[in-house]
């Protein structure tokens, strides 16, 4: 073992060797906290996987780095240590510790200290080791010193800071081996010159024996000013206003992020055994839904229909491909210029990190974000029905203008992504938000009924000097019901 290696495991050692007393006030915590998936229950179990100081002992206010593993999920934790805490950082206090290294001193959620917020974007700055983290970052891509930092609101499964309004650092909570898709992607596209997706600049992941590194954080170019496409659609729809010019764009820039994953990253046509597969994931999520949910058991035999389609049609022309993989409006954003850009592609972080690195039908965002046009309709009243149709025509015929492809021309795909996607709501919303559970079950009863025929839809061209459809995308066959 090199030196620097060994240093390493001593540090990490050491400090994991005494965690031991902050154990009683991490877990009364933890269960508090927004990004937290094991709400509800109590921690059975709870060990440091890694720790380490980001300041030289002793430092005031100190930092300290931990992954910890919570019933077999892994988090990242960064505390702030000091004698006492100032009243602006009263609310960000775990607890004191009364033994062991940090014996007497207040224990504190440290991204919102913004002197170690600032000394956070100084390590990704500068490259390279401290114990099991590693630093890195676009030699190209020049980050300035002193941005001030200031913690972003209202967040749920991961923590981001923004630094003068310049760069924008988001913290993995819930953790695990392999590249992050959020870093993954974006850097693709990057590399492939679509300028659709902020580039990464800087990153840093664990890097722990026995285990592929773990991307812990990425550091991205902040859109001041840019319009988030949920707040958009909610203004346009309140004020009575006409949304599909930018349901057509953002149809379009779906469709070019679509395009540039597949000619960066590897496909696969799918063929009756890989569709089997996907119908049958679909079909036991209905059904665990359908337990859960009483509301839905109605409704159950129908939406299965959806599947069994699926299932039955074997796959004809089908591709898969890296996708964002939990693409809604609240992921998008309209920047000054008036262009749109795709953000988060972390994918569903509930999922694990391998299925959401796993190639999937484009057709599961698309599914994404036609049923975001209808909860932006059913969130408004009165409901605005035509509102969501026109939006829906508008965003098929953007990213058909792309690709030559308009995806209403594959019903049953699209039919049986949207269904699942629907299922998926209904569960969140029985969970967390009882009172919204409404509008995933309109969309529920609609999915439902029986396929009735359909209209022609008629194809579009791709526009101009726009990307062609990639070679696994087979011709168009039949449209949407």
């Amino acid at each position: 073992m090199s030196e620097a290696a060994s240093a390493r495991s001593r540090l990490t050692a050491d400090r994991a060797a005494g965690i031991g007393p902050l154990e009683p006030m991490l877990r009364a915590w933890l269960p508090a906290q927004r990004w937290f998936a094991g709400k509800g229950r109590s921690i059975t179990r709870l060990r440091a996987v890694s720790a380490a100081e980001l300041l030289p002992p002793g430092s005031a206010p100190g930092l300290l780095h931990l992954l910890l593993d919570v019933d077999g999920d892994c988090y990242q934790l960064l505390l702030g240590v000091r004698p006492s805490l100032p009243p602006a950082l009263a609310p960000a206090l775990i607890g004191h510790a009364e033994e062991g290294p940090y014996a007497g001193r207040a224990v504190y959620e440290a991204l919102g200290d913004p002197r170690l917020a600032s000394m956070l974007l100084e390590r990704l700055r500068s490259p390279g080791a401290l114990g099991p983290l590693r630093f890195d970052r676009d030699p190209d891509a020049p980050i300035p010193a002193g941005l001030m930092p200031r913690p972003l609101s209202g967040e749920q499964t991961n923590s981001s800071l923004i630094y003068g309004d310049s760069y924008i650092l988001k913290v993995f909570r819930r953790v695990g081996p392999g590249v992050n898709p959020d870093l993954e992607l974006p850097r693709a596209l990057a590399a492939a010159g679509c300028a659709r997706v902020p580039a990464p600049v800087a990153w840093y992941e664990a890097e722990l024996p026995g285990s592929e590194p773990l991307t812990l954080g990425v550091l991205q170019p902040y859109l001041r000013g840019s319009d988030d496409g949920w707040q958009l659609a909610l203004r346009r729809l309140g004020a009575g206003a006409d949304f599909t010019a930018e349901a057509h764009a953002l149809g379009r820039a779906t469709a070019e992020v679509h395009s540039a994953l597949a000619s960066a990253l590897p496909t696969v046509a799918l063929g009756p055994e890989q569709t089997a597969r996907l119908a049958a994931g679909m079909t036991a999520r209905l059904a665990a839904t359908a337990r859960e949910v009483p509301a839905l058991r109605t409704f159950e035999a129908g939406l299965r229909g959806a599947f069994d389609a699926l299932a039955a049609s074997r796959g004809a022309g089908v591709s898969a491909q890296r996708i964002h993989g939990d693409l809604h409006l609240g992921q998008t954003l309209r920047t000054l210029d008036g262009s749109w850009s795709l953000i988060d592609f972390e994918g569903e972080p509930a999922r694990p990190l391998a299925d959401r690195r796993r190639p999937e039908p484009a057709v599961r965002d698309i599914a994404g974000i036609l049923r975001s046009f209808d909860y932006a309709a059913r969130s408004h009243r009165p409901f605005a029905p035509a509102w969501a149709d026109d939006c829906r025509a508008a965003f098929c015929e953007g990213y058909a203008r792309t690709t030559g492809r308009d995806p209403r021309e594959d019903p049953v795909l699209l039919r049986a992504y949207e269904t699942d996607k629907a299922v998926y709501e209904a569960r969140y919303e029985f969970r967390h938000r009882p009172d919204w559970l409404h509008v995933p079950m309109a969309a529920i009863r609609r999915l439902s009924e029986p396929v009735r025929p359909a209209h022609r839809v008629p194809p579009t061209p791709a526009a101009p000097g726009s990307l062609s459809p990639h070679p696994h995308q087979k011709p168009p066959r039949r449209p949407l019901a």
